[in-house]
């Protein structure tokens, strides 16, 4: 159904200008704002909906390698090793960034 509305020509640049930003139409961008004044496009409820399910999700406990597959706990103890490697040489980029801060200090 088409509807037509007249409005003030600095509105409708404001509306053109946003609807712009978003990426939509000023059409879609009508629409959209006339379901959150009605109620059925609320993004605090959403949010809340949202929230609400992930407070329900639950983390089991990781399985002890003894109870996996060879083949398992072989990857398990790989990603380990390799996450290990990556921490140690971030930790060595920190310190070997922060004496190079330390130096340039000195410098000034």
């Amino acid at each position: 159904m088409a509807v037509s509305v007249r409005m003030d020509p600095l509105i409708e640049k404001e509306l053109e200008l946003a609807a712009k930003r978003q990426g939509i139409t000023k059409s879609q961008f009508i629409i959209e704002a006339v379901e959150r004044a009605l109620g059925r496009r609320d993004p605090a409820a959403l949010y809340r909906q949202v929230m609400q399910e992930a407070a329900q999700y639950r983390v089991s406990e990781p399985m002890p390698d003894d109870d996996l597959s060879e083949s398992k706990a072989a990857l398990r103890q790989s990603l380990r090793a390799e996450h290990a490697r990556q921490q140690d040489e971030y930790a060595a980029y920190l310190a070997q960034r922060e004496a190079g801060n330390a130096g340039e200090r000195t410098a000034d």
